[in-house]
C-alpha cells in the first residue's frame, strides 16, 4: 500500500478520517515523536538551547532514551577537534591540541596538496616502474608490486642492481630475496624531470596498485608537516553528538592509555601519544552524554561529577600493570550536556553532589506513565503506532479497526498497571512489542494491513512469563511446586530451610 503521509498530528485530525496508519505523517522533529511527555519535551528544548543537564526518572519504555537522543539533534554541529600531540621533552606527558573546524578543513586541503598526484604505473618512467617493482625487468610485463614473481615469465622481478651484468650471482640473489620474503623494488624513487623548461626534483612512491608522484610543491608541503610534532586525532570534528555510556568500565567512560609490551621504546614500541584512548565523556564534547540506569555507575559517579564541574578531565593509564600507567594527558576537554535516567526506586543510589550539580545546572523530570483518554491523545497514540511500523520496515500498516483495538489495550494497561481510569498507557515499549507481534502475524498471513484480529491474537502471544504462569498455574508458588522434581526440591535452599528448621521457627514458614 502506498504511503500517503497526509494527516499531520500537529495540525490535528479525527481517527474517523483514517483508513490506515499509512496516511499519518511522521514529524520530522524527533522530540515531537515522543508521545505524552509534554513537560519533559519542553525542558529538553531548553536543555538543547541553554545547554542544561537533565535527570529523567521513571519506568522503562516511557521515552527517556528517545528524549536524550533527540536533544543532540537540536544542537549545532561540533566545532572543535581534540588531538593528542607528542611531547618531545616528556613523552609520558603528551599535550592536548584543540582545533577549530575551519582550521581542520584548511589543514585537510593543505594535506591533500602534500599527497601529490596518483598515476597508473604505465604512465611512470620505465626505470621508475622497474625500481618500484611494477614492471618486470626481464619481459616488461606490468603487475602488482606485491607479486614477487612475474605472472608472465615466472622469473623474479629483481631490481636493476641485482641484475647487473657485473654481478655473476644476480639471478641467485634475486631468488634469495624472494625466498626470504623481502620486498622487491624500492618503496620510493627520487629523480629529476624538466617541466616548463625548468628542472625539478620529483619523487615517485608506491601507492598500492598505483604510483604517487610528488612534485616540488608537494614535497615542500610534506616537509612542513614533517617538521611538526607528531599528533593523533582523539575526537574528530565530524562525529555523532550523541554518546550513550554504559559505565561498563572506567576505560569506556573515562578513557585509557593502551599497554605496549615494549614500553614505548623509540625503535620497537608505539609512541605514548598514539596509545591514548578517549572516554565517553571526551567523545561527547559539545554534544550529549546519556547514561541510562545512572546508579549502575557506582563510584564512577564521582568522576562524572568532576567532569561536569571542570569541563575537562585527564586521560591516564588505568591498569597499574600496564606500560600506560605512567602516562597522563591533562586538560582534555569534555564540555557536554549530561542526560541521566533511572527508575524511581534507584534514586537513593545517585550521589547527592551529582544530583545537586544537575539541579544547579538543569532539571529533574518525573516522566509520565499515562495520559488522558482524549481524542487528541488517541491521535498521538495512532502516530506512535505509525512510527513503530515505519521504523520496523518489516510489517504492514495497521487498519482503523486495529488502531481501535490497540487504543483499547492502552486503556486496559493504564487501569491495570497504573490504576488510572479514562487514561492511556505511556509504557510504550511493551505496546510497541504488541504492534510488532501483530505485524508479524499479518506478514505471515500475507495480509495487506494489520487487522483487529491480529491484535487479539498478538495479545495472547505477547503475554509476559508472569502472566502466563498465573494463567496456567494460578500462582508462582503453584508453578514451582508443579514443575520441580523431587530431587530439585531436596536440593532447593528454600525447601531445605523449611524442612530442617521449621521446628525452631527459623524457616520461611
Amino acid at each position: 500500500m502506498p504511503d500517503e503521509r497526509r494527516l499531520d498530528p500537529e495540525a490535528g485530525f479525527s481517527l474517523d478520517e483514517l483508513e490506515s496508519t499509512a496516511s499519518i505523517q511522521i514529524p520530522a522533529d524527533p522530540l515531537k515523536r515522543v508521545i505524552g511527555q509534554g513537560e519533559a519535551i519542553k525542558l529538553a528544548y531548553l536543555a538543547a538551547i541553554q545547554r542544561r543537564h537533565l535527570l529523567l526518572v521513571g519506568p522503562p519504555g516511557t521515552g527517556k532514551s528517545m528524549i536524550a537522543q533527540a536533544i543532540s539533534l537540536h544542537l549545532p554541529r561540533p566545532t572543535e577537534e581534540i588531538r593528542v600531540v607528542q611531547n618531545p621533552e616528556n613523552p609520558e606527558r603528551p599535550l592536548v591540541e584543540v582545533k577549530e573546524r575551519d582550521d581542520v578543513l584548511k589543514e585537510r586541503t593543505a594535506k591533500e596538496g602534500a599527497e601529490g598526484e596518483v598515476i597508473d604505473p604505465k604512465e611512470a618512467p620505465v626505470n621508475v616502474a622497474e625500481r618500484l617493482g611494477y614492471k618486470c625487468v626481464s619481459c616488461g610485463t606490468y603487475s602488482s608490486p606485491r607479486e614477487r614473481m612475474c605472472p608472465k615469465c615466472a622469473r623474479p622481478k629483481v631490481t636493476q642492481a641485482s641484475s647487473s651484468p657485473t654481478n655473476p650471482f644476480g639471478d641467485l640473489m634475486g631468488i634469495f630475496e624472494v625466498t626470504l620474503g623481502q620486498s622487491l623494488g624500492n618503496e620510493r624513487v627520487t629523480t629529476t624531470r624538466k617541466r616548463f623548461g625548468k628542472e625539478e626534483v620529483v619523487v615517485y612512491e608506491r601507492a598500492g596498485e598505483m604510483v604517487r608522484v610528488l612534485d616540488q610543491k608537494a614535497l615542500e608541503k610534506r616537509r612542513e608537516f614533517e617538521r611538526e610534532s607528531p599528533r593523533k586525532v582523539l575526537v574528530p570534528v565530524e562525529r555523532n553528538p550523541f554518546v550513550m555510556a554504559t559505565g561498563a568500565s572506567e576505560t569506556e567512560l573515562l578513557g585509557d592509555v593502551r599497554h605496549d609490551p615494549y614500553g614505548g621504546h623509540a625503535q620497537l614500541g608505539t609512541p605514548t601519544y598514539e596509545r591514548v584512548v578517549a572516554g565517553s565523556i571526551h567523545e561527547s564534547h559539545q554534544g550529549v552524554l546519556f547514561v541510562d540506569e545512572l546508579p549502575h555507575l557506582g563510584y564512577m559517579q564521582r568522576f562524572l561529577l568532576t567532569a561536569m564541574q571542570e569541563k575537562r578531565f585527564p586521560i591516564a593509564g588505568r591498569n597499574p600493570q600496564s606500560a600506560g600507567a605512567s602516562v597522563r594527558v591533562d586538560n582534555v576537554p569534555c564540555d557536554f550536556i549530561f542526560v541521566g535516567a533511572c527508575n524511581i526506586q534507584d534514586l537513593e543510589y545517585i550521589l547527592s553532589p551529582l544530583r545537586s550539580r544537575i539541579i544547579g545546572s538543569g532539571y529533574e523530570v518525573l516522566v509520565e506513565t499515562t495520559m488522558d483518554d482524549t481524542e487528541e491523545n488517541r491521535v498521538r497514540l495512532a502516530q506512535f503506532v505509525a512510527q513503530e511500523i515505519t521504523v520496523d520496515r518489516r510489517i504492514p500498516h495497521a487498519s482503523k479497526d486495529a488502531l481501535e483495538a490497540i487504543i483499547e489495550e492502552a486503556r486496559r494497561r493504564a487501569k491495570v498497571i497504573d490504576n488510572k481510569d479514562k487514561a492511556l498507557t505511556l509504557r510504550l515499549r511493551e505496546l510497541g512489542g504488541l504492534v510488532r507481534t501483530a505485524g508479524d502475524i499479518a506478514a505471515s498471513e500475507e495480509a495487506a494491513l494489520i487487522e483487529a484480529a491480529h491484535i487479539k491474537t498478538a495479545m495472547k502471544r505477547s503475554k509476559t512469563i508472569e502472566e502466563q504462569i498465573k494463567e496456567r498455574y494460578g500462582s508462582y508458588q503453584a508453578a514451582m511446586g508443579s514443575d520441580m522434581t523431587g530431587a530439585q526440591k531436596s536440593q532447593s535452599p528454600y525447601h531445605y530451610w523449611n524442612q530442617h528448621f521449621v521446628d525452631d521457627k527459623r524457616g520461611y514458614g
